[in-house]
């Protein structure tokens, strides 16, 4: 099991970027998918990228496809959510997690499919 710590959330006006950053603990994490997910109050996390353990495949939703794109470093035990164009709706608590992928190419877009998360970092987008 890895450890997950999120950075690099705060204010930022629309039109803005971010980049968060997730760092993982653990000699295993290149056998580990990873997502993104984000969170509002009173609402139901919400899926905003997905990558397979190799950095090969890499999915987003609609809502985010086009302005959000998700990477890692297995060298350096990393995840990142580089986030632009930022809208005020984009406004939540950002989570990163892991879960074990047997196959290299799999990602995983449901927060079911993961049993591991970080404590979240926020996002604020003014308008």
């Amino acid at each position: 099991q890895v450890q997950l710590v999120e950075s690099g959330g705060g204010l930022v006006q629309a039109g803005g970027s971010l980049r968060l950053s997730c760092a993982a603990s653990g000699r295993t994490f290149s056998m580990y998918a990873m997502g993104w997910f984000r969170q509002v109050p009173g609402k139901e996390r919400e899926f905003v990228a997905a990558i397979s353990r190799s950095g090969g495949r890499t999915y987003n939703p609609d809502s985010v496809k086009g302005r959000f794109t998700i990477s890692r470093d297995n060298a350096k035990n990393a995840v990142y959510l580089q986030m632009n164009s930022l809208k005020p709706e984009d406004t939540a608590v950002y989570y990163c997690a892991s879960r074990p992928a047997y196959n290299i190419d799999s990602y995983y877009s449901s927060a079911n499919d993961y049993a591991n998360w970080g404590q979240g970092t926020q996002v604020t987008v003014s308008s």
